[in-house]
């Protein structure tokens, strides 16, 4: 009995592996290349149809390709205030990914992408399975970090984080990522509780033409990108791509392959079009399918979305943006048990304006339903009922007070309505003082929530009624949003040419976090509200142009924290997510005669400890290498990833091979 009870309170949570009753829940079954087919066969037609967009790119990709680190600096990032903001004035820990360092890295997906970002861990679970998160609770099912393609959040609220598997883009369409440690729920929302990652594509007038590139190695055993921009008239550009991989599997302790291969088919397009010299219109669109290849089968997966967004731009200090997209995706899981199917409609409005010269102000609102469907073809497990529509109300405010020329107050709020905990009130407070050329002091409180998804609340395990005297879990009525308020400090300067440093330090107080327990008398455990603690840690970003040629960026972050049980309480805060203390990481990106590009990463995971519901995993040191020549239209590369052991574990139990892979790539 004690063996069942300890599996049945590690179920929803568990880190090792998914739990038998939904451990494939997330791999389910559809038929995307018909949808595709048709989509493909409809494009001419949609190149003619009205289309809604977003403000171009502050720079060209090839123009970020050749900036100083002081130019960088001055790239403009939108992802703390919304709005275009210089990153040198930005008065929060973020970090920005450029096109050139992704390409340059030899990153093929977008989760070996965000590795380049030391403010956030990442572990590969399996061939298709990635954790990520900023700031700690780091588990299967993380649930604190917002993420975004293009202004698209993309999360599901069956946990409230993202299925990484099937967010797949090219990344030589990536202008940047921006991301943001710490708090974002003023601006951006529920789930932005210990960080936001921003996606931004390119537009499409900065992918002109056709481009081809072509890869196979032994993990990634083959992956093919393809893609064609044009322009219908000096205000209406468009592109279009499709992109197929196949992966190979991971391994299990013993050495024998665990038969999790993985490949997806995915195409998509975008069009860009300047209405007027003030308004901006895109349209974009992705669709995918594919499948991973389990032990106890094929477990399918697609998903299709579109979004439109129209930009108004009255003077640089005002402007108005709507947007609107709508997303879907179903997955069927390997072993027939069930079968989940999200559909989304998202719409998004905001406005800037100033008032004088000493403030600025953004406020907008929001609208999302969320209709999910989830099938069970046993009783073991349910999700009930199996049918709910998710309806999220969301309004906010921000000010921007010039107090000084070098001293800026930003104050703000956003209010919330969701169907389990109802309002909820996530205001700010960030202080900005330019203490002298290029060196930002700058401070910050916050408070955010992670609203409850339906695994807390609709959780039932087994499916059917049970007496007091049989072990059960059952998710919790009355479970209400998570809770953090997180104080901040941070200082951003340049104290010499080609050198940048950025250092943020941070308290966070967690309460009201996750918990499983019993109820008095029975052995009926309930998810509920349980758990408390605090996390402290700080977090430093170097750039280093060390010649013309030769450039450096790298970072350390550092956390610790102390999750415990409120008084009164039993539950185990190991199963609440498990974190490296110590990570580090660092780029090399030198430029050699006759078109050749050398490239190292080099990157130190601290341990992982073994608690109740994971394993230990030792530290390890790892580095990868791209070896590159280039001409005018044509690249050839070789890349090495993991290359410091043959094999190693990130999370869990199955070892992560050492991998290499060539690629070919063409510009017409």
């Amino acid at each position: 009995m004690k063996n069942e009870q300890s599996e049945l309170l590690t179920a929803p949570y568990a880190q090792n592996v998914y739990p038998k009753s939904l451990k494939h829940l997330f791999r389910k079954t559809i038929r995307p290349t018909a949808r595709l087919c048709r989509f493909l066969r409809l494009w001419p037609a949609l190149l003619t149809a009205p289309a809604l967009a977003q403000v171009a790119p502050p720079a060209s990709p090839s123009e970020l390709k050749k900036l100083s680190l002081e130019q960088l600096m001055d790239v403009e990032v939108t992802l703390v205030s919304r709005t275009p903001q210089k990153l040198s004035e930005v008065a929060s820990a973020i970090q920005v990914l450029t096109g050139a360092d992704i390409r340059r890295s030899g990153a093929t997906n977008i989760p070996e992408a965000l590795r380049l970002i030391p403010n956030l861990q990442v572990a590969q679970l399996n061939a298709s399975t990635w954790i990520i998160s900023a700031r700690g609770f780091n588990t299967i099912f993380a649930n604190k970090l917002l993420v975004m393609i293009d202004g698209r959040t993309v999360y599901t609220p069956f946990f409230g984080g993202v299925l990484w598997e099937q967010q797949n883009i090219p990344l030589e369409d990536v202008e940047r990522i921006e991301v943001v440690s710490g708090p974002g729920g003023t601006l951006w929302g529920a789930n932005a509780v210990n960080g936001v990652i921003n996606i931004v594509t390119k537009s499409s007038a900065e992918t002109q033409g056709a481009y081809v590139s072509v890869s196979a190695g032994n993990f990634l055993k083959n992956q093919i990108d393809a893609r064609y921009g044009g322009r219908i008239s000096d205000q209406l550009t468009y592109r279009i791509y499709g992109q197929h991989f196949e992966r190979e599997p991971t391994l299990l302790p013993s050495g024998d392959e665990n038969r999790d291969r993985w490949r997806m088919t995915q195409g998509g397009f975008r069009v860009d079009w300047a209405a007027t010299a003030r308004d901006q219109v895109a349209f974009t669109g992705n669709f995918s399918g594919g499948a991973r290849y389990l032990a106890l089968g094929k477990s399918r997966l697609d998903g299709q979305n579109v979004l439109g967004r129209w930009t108004r731009r009255y003077s640089e200090q005002s402007e108005l943006i709507v947007q609107l997209y709508y997303d879907r995706y179903y997955r069927n899981d390997a072993n027939a048990t069930g079968s989940d199917r999200l559909t989304t409609y998202d719409f998004d409005f905001q406005h800037r304006f100033p008032i004088k010269n000493r403030h600025s102000i953004l406020w907008g609102l929001g609208y999302r339903l969320a209709r999910d469907f989830t099938e069970w073809r046993t009783n073991t497990t349910a999700i009930l009922p199996n049918r709910k529509d998710l309806p999220l109300y969301t309004g906010f405010v921000q000010d921007e007070i010039a107090l000084h020329p070098k001293l800026k107050l930003t104050l703000g709020t956003k209010l919330l309505h969701n169907v389990y905990s109802g309002f909820e009130l996530q205001p700010s407070a960030r202080l900005a003082w330019a203490v002298r050329r290029d060196n930002l002091l700058w401070a910050a409180v916050s408070r955010a929530v992670r609203t409850p998804s339906r695994l807390d609340v609709d959780y039932f395990l087994p499916a059917y009624p049970v007496p007091p005297t049989q072990p059960s879990v059952a998710g919790g009525p009355n479970f209400v949003s998570e809770k953090v308020v997180a104080w901040e400090l941070g200082y951003r300067w340049q104290p010499a040419a080609g050198v940048h440093f950025s250092l943020a330090g941070f308290y966070n107080v967690y309460r009201d976090i996750y918990s499983v327990e019993a109820l008095p008398g029975t052995l009926t455990y309930q998810i509920q509200n349980g758990s408390e603690g605090e996390s402290w840690g700080g977090e430093l970003a170097v750039g280093l142009q060390v010649s013309p040629g030769w450039r450096l960026r790298g970072g350390y972050t550092y956390l610790d924290k102390d999750l415990r049980a409120k008084p009164g309480r039993s539950f185990n805060p190991d199963y609440l997510g498990n974190d490296v203390k110590n990570r580090a990481m660092l780029q090399s990106m030198l430029n050699l005669p006759a078109g050749f590009q050398l490239d190292l990463i080099g990157q130190y995971f601290d341990y992982l400890p073994k608690t109740l519901a994971t394993a230990r995993v030792p530290s390890y040191l790892t580095f990868d290498a791209r070896l590159a020549w280039s001409a005018r239209w044509l690249e050839l590369a070789l890349v090495g990833q993991n290359l410091a052991k043959d094999r190693h574990i990130e999370f869990g139990t199955l070892y992560i091979p050492r991998s290499y892979y060539a690629k070919i790539s063409a510009r017409f």
